[in-house]
């Protein structure tokens, strides 16, 4: 009999605030409301404790509820300092889910919380940047006996994870949520080019037509990003250390610059890499009096914002979630969200529709590795081609759409290598 657990949250009388926030996303959650009928049905999870690690908010709210609703006491804990939601969090502990997680809290109490979240000693871990599984690994190996494995929702955590298995350190198996193709193909193009823009827009209420915006990256989110910025009148340049990408980049209509050259003439910028001092002291020395600069990777290290404050003279708050950088020669740069997550940490995420494909996802993946943990070993996995596409059919029939079926003879010549 696991023991209760007591959260750790800001403000429990916030409740109400937050339950209407998760009812609304419920609502437009249609694939994962499908997915909760078959969990109390099912019943997957039962007798188990599942750590989740995501960007707080109301649509994370909704999937701990399904896995709550499989059976499965559930722990959560945001994934980035400015993404959480208080509101939500006390709506969360209302209904009997435990939480570590506030608004903003220092860099110790934040790591504390996701330490906090893994000393509950959980059976299954839904985790984002893989903080969680990093620090089971590196900090607290005596919690990882019971772990039968996981599911990682980004890229970043992705990459930290195949490095993990290269290298023999690995201890449970993760399922690669990120790298399904109803993950990257509609949550990284058309979630994040969409919630960037949001994030950017309401933040800075500066016009975007006719501007230069420069994005760091032409993975999946860089171009749902580019896409995005194109529909609102920009003229788009795009910056890759991939030859592959820059030639795809270019072939969509895009100016592609070096960052050197990208820097002499943007006005937004956009970092969606994953990697680290993507904008460096070098490229802000030649921007333009007005530069702002935005992350979208998983990480505040996109910007080397270390670099920026030793070239400047003074930074202060200009408006919420812009911070404004004097340079020593007067020019003024803008970082929004102090170079975390710009459309979580200065607006609500992905669209509810959107992440009820991913989440979907998360909660089928998450009973995948509960089913196979034994079978699968301690590897990094993708999530089964027949998972993905239920995820996509279910989404159809929620839109009222019907696609055709192969007959039995069309299935037999694709399958025959005979001359017909």
């Amino acid at each position: 009999m696991k023991t209760a657990l007591k959260s750790i949250v800001r403000d429990p009388s916030l409740a109400p605030e937050g339950k209407l926030k998760i009812d609304w996303v419920q609502a437009h959650m249609p694939v994962l409301n499908q997915i909760r009928k078959e969990f109390e049905r099912d019943q997957p999870f039962k007798g188990l404790r599942v750590a989740i690690s995501l960007h707080l908010e109301a649509k994370t709210a909704y999937l701990a509820k399904v896995v709550q609703a499989g059976g499965a006491e559930v722990v959560i804990t945001g994934s980035n300092p400015l993404s959480t939601q208080d509101d939500v969090c006390a709506a969360l502990v209302e209904d009997g889910i435990a939480v570590y997680a506030k608004y903003n809290p220092d860099p110790q109490e934040y790591k504390n919380l996701m330490v906090k979240t893994l000393e509950t000693k959980p059976d299954l871990i839904i985790d984002d940047g893989g903080d969680l599984v990093s620090i089971l690994h590196s900090e607290r190996q005596d919690l990882i006996a019971q772990v039968r494995g996981g599911a990682e929702e980004t890229t970043t955590g992705i990459l930290r994870l195949k490095a993990m298995e290269k290298d023999g350190s690995l201890k449970f198996p993760m399922v690669a949520v990120n790298d399904a193709y109803c993950k990257y193909l509609f949550d990284n193009r058309y979630g994040t080019g969409q919630s960037v823009w949001d994030g950017i827009n309401r933040t800075t209420n500066l016009v975007v037509a006719g501007k230069n915006v420069v994005v760091n990256g032409y993975g999946w989110c860089g171009k749902g990003v580019a896409m995005r910025a194109k529909g609102l009148g920009a003229n788009v340049i795009v910056t890759e250390v991939d030859a592959i990408r820059a030639v795809e980049a270019y072939m969509d209509g895009f100016t592609v610059l070096s960052m050197e050259e990208a820097a002499k003439v943007g006005e937004f910028f956009v970092t969606v890499t994953g990697n680290k001092d993507v904008i460096r002291g070098e490229h802000i020395a030649h921007m333009k009096d007005g530069a702002i600069l935005s992350n979208a990777g998983h990480f505040d290290i996109e910007v080397n914002l270390v670099e920026l404050a030793a070239m400047s003279v003074s930074k202060r708050v200009v408006r919420r979630n812009i911070e404004e950088y004097v340079l020593k020669d007067g020019r003024k740069i803008y970082v929004l969200a102090e170079g975390r997550l710009v459309n979580l940490a200065a607006g609500d995420g992905h669209p509810a529709e959107i992440m009820d494909m991913t989440f979907a996802l998360q909660a089928i993946a998450l009973r995948h590795v509960n089913e196979n943990y034994e079978s699968i070993g301690s590897k990094v996995v993708n999530v089964p081609y027949e998972l993905d596409e239920l995820v996509a059919r279910t989404k159809l029939e929620s839109l009222g759409i019907k696609i055709d079926t192969l007959s039995e003879e069309q299935k037999a010549y694709l399958d025959s290598w005979a001359s017909h």
